[in-house]
């Protein structure tokens, strides 16, 4: 018996099998083996009464994990760049005014996604490892009045994490929504939804949630839910004699929020198939998070992200950007003179199974990020990865303290 090829007589590829790793850079991370066993679960139809429930439940679980009572909180199917076209393209009209504080690579995403939808895009910036001060962003939204204010809450390519807590009031003294990319933050960093006055915040599961990339996180106040339904169309394959156009129409079938919020609610209109694999990876994401207390659980990532950033200086390597504005997860590290970044990630991966991360535009080359979230915000994790960086580190001639890092690191394990 010959083995069997494919229609152009090569042969059949093997069942996946993928090599073991400890994804420790900033994004996405080694998944929660709960999660994956939630994955594996049997699926159902889109409306039987289990599938529904678990909708519910999801529901349910995200208004606690982004800290609100918003009733439409539910997952846009796609990664996380998904829900943040969905919540852009739901709520910008051509031609209207929108302000983006940028302080890294995704926000110049938000500026991009907001210039495609058609909107005239103002930025208040501030250099690569520093945030944008509230007094800046506060002064360029009384002299530009935009309709949305578009920011992201913690910047992986940079590692800072934006202050937010009184954006939400700025932005209502001036009639402005504000929209805040939650992504690399949510579950590991503060985020408080109602009290912050945020009106849309979205995210996605392969960060700090402890999940695969796959399914987007999203809430929307009741002010940007009216805003939404405001351009509610129904498709005419589903349409009834009741349902009456509303507004422009949103440019996105797929990620019309207004058709979407009718297929989480109590209509369940027909919209797309659920995603119904994601959607017990984001329900068993959010699950964990509240049996394990989000309190709790920030408080995990803060303590694991503290003792990777006291080990990496304890190695002598100095730490990127402004410390007091670092999220709790992700830290940045300057590549030392006379090193190839990319040859010490290589090292990790094949002599130890670990991943660490480069970053991007005027950083790449120039600084490693290494991650502290979700799944592994955890102590062997960060001890193992200070551990193997020091060992490669040490093959490739820089002079560092021996167990330096290891050493740091358990002394803030001690504290």
């Amino acid at each position: 018996m010959t083995d069997p090829t494919t229609r152009d007589g090569g042969p059949v590829p093997h069942q996946i099998h993928p090599p073991q790793r400890l994804l420790m850079g900033p994004g996405p991370i080694s998944a929660d083996p709960r999660v994956l066993r939630a994955m594996s679960a049997p699926l159902v139809g889109q409306y039987d009464p289990a599938m529904t429930s678990y909708m519910n439940e999801t529901m349910e679980l995200y208004r606690t994990v982004f800290r609100t009572r918003n009733q439409q909180t539910f997952l846009v199917d796609g990664t996380s760049r998904a829900g943040i076209e969905a919540a852009l393209v739901s709520i910008i009209e051509p031609g209207d005014r929108v302000l983006v504080p940028v302080f890294g690579r995704f926000g110049h995403l938000l500026v991009e996604i907001a210039e495609r939808c058609g909107a005239e895009v103002h930025t208040v910036q501030a250099p690569w490892g520093e945030i944008v001060p509230d007094e800046l962003i506060e002064e360029a939204v009384r002299r530009i009045e935009p309709r949305l204010v578009a920011v992201v809450q913690g910047d992986t390519s940079t590692t800072m994490c934006q202050p937010l807590e009184d954006l939400g009031e700025i932005c209502r003294r001036h009639g402005a929504l504000l929209y805040v990319d939650a992504t690399a933050s949510l579950g590991g960093n503060h985020f408080e939804a109602d009290r912050w006055g945020i009106d849309i915040a979205t995210a996605g599961l392969q960060k700090c949630l402890g999940g695969p990339s796959g399914s987007a996180p999203i809430t929307l106040s009741n002010r940007a839910a009216q805003v939404i339904s405001a351009r509610r169309h129904v498709e005419a394959g589903i349409r009834t004699d009741d349902d009456i156009d509303h507004g422009r129409r949103i440019a996105s079938n797929y990620l019309d929020l207004a058709q979407i919020i009718d297929y989480w609610g109590p209509k369940r209109l027909n919209h797309h198939t659920e995603a119904t694999s994601m959607l017990y990876a984001a329900r068993e994401c959010a699950r964990l998070l509240a049996e394990e207390g989000l309190d709790t659980a920030i408080e995990r990532h803060r303590v694991h992200g503290a003792a990777m950033l006291a080990g990496v200086r304890g190695l002598g390597l100095r730490i990127f950007g402004d410390p007091d504005h670092k999220m709790n997860n992700v830290v940045a590290v300057h590549i030392p003179d006379g090193v190839d970044g990319d040859t010490v990630r290589q090292a990790m991966l094949e002599d130890f199974a670990i991943e660490i991360g480069t970053s991007f535009g005027p950083l790449h080359g120039r600084v490693w990020r290494i991650g502290t979230m979700g799944y592994n915000a955890r102590t062997d994790a960060v001890l193992l990865t200070l551990a193997a960086f020091e060992q490669v580190l040490r093959a490739m001639g820089v002079a560092i303290t021996a167990g330096g890092g290891v050493s740091a690191a358990k002394e803030v394990y001690g504290r």
